[in-house]
């Protein structure tokens, strides 16, 4: 039997979503939390400009990528799934950090199958390809987009940048153990015969 294929994105949806902030903080001598972010786009917080943030963050993703943490009960949670699902990482990060993305995942002890990176928030075509079930995400739009796209569950993880009315489809939960449950209830464990 064909087990069931999760996409699921990296930063701030395995990743905690407030995992820039400190280095943003510290790089232009501010103080953000995560409640301040209420855009996808970090520059609509603070004063900077567009171009100089992303030729400043050009060169620090890869250290951003490689100190991460992990949400809470992310690890745990998709140990348990890897036995009876297929852990698909979409992620918008180019190809050029795949190395110090594949370690993080060594290093944290977190399951995959297949880790894609596209250096693009357009993940419907991946999510298509590969066949996925249901997807997890961060990003509203995206997450909108992929449901609407594939006629496949999201689940949004909560985020002060991500607040806006989401479609039947698109189910907002507020950590991993939300998403466990309902996981659970959707698409039940059964038990694999090797």
């Amino acid at each position: 039997m064909k087990k069931v294929r999760f996409g699921i994105d990296i930063d701030g949806t395995v990743t905690c979503p407030s995992s820039l902030l400190p280095h943003i903080n510290k790089a232009y001598s501010l103080n953000l939390t995560l409640d301040d972010i209420k855009e996808y786009d970090l520059t609509q917080a603070f004063d900077v400009d567009q171009k100089q943030f992303f030729d400043w963050y050009v060169t620090v993703e890869d250290h951003i990528y490689d100190t991460s943490p992990p949400q809470q009960f992310a690890k745990h949670i998709l140990a348990q799934w890897k036995a009876y699902y297929e852990l698909y990482y979409i992620s918008a990060r180019g190809q050029h950090v795949y190395d110090t993305t594949e370690k993080w995942f060594h290093r944290e002890d977190i399951p995959y199958d297949h880790i894609e990176l596209i250096g693009s928030h357009h993940k419907i075509e991946t999510a298509k390809k590969f066949h996925v079930d249901a997807f997890f995400e961060d990003k509203h739009d995206n997450a909108v987009d992929i449901h609407e796209e594939l006629d496949i569950p999201v689940l949004l993880f909560d985020t002060p940048y991500n607040r806006k009315p989401i479609p039947n489809g698109v189910i907002r939960v507020y950590n991993w153990q939300e998403a466990d449950d309902w996981i659970k209830h959707h698409f039940p464990q059964k038990s694999i015969i090797h």
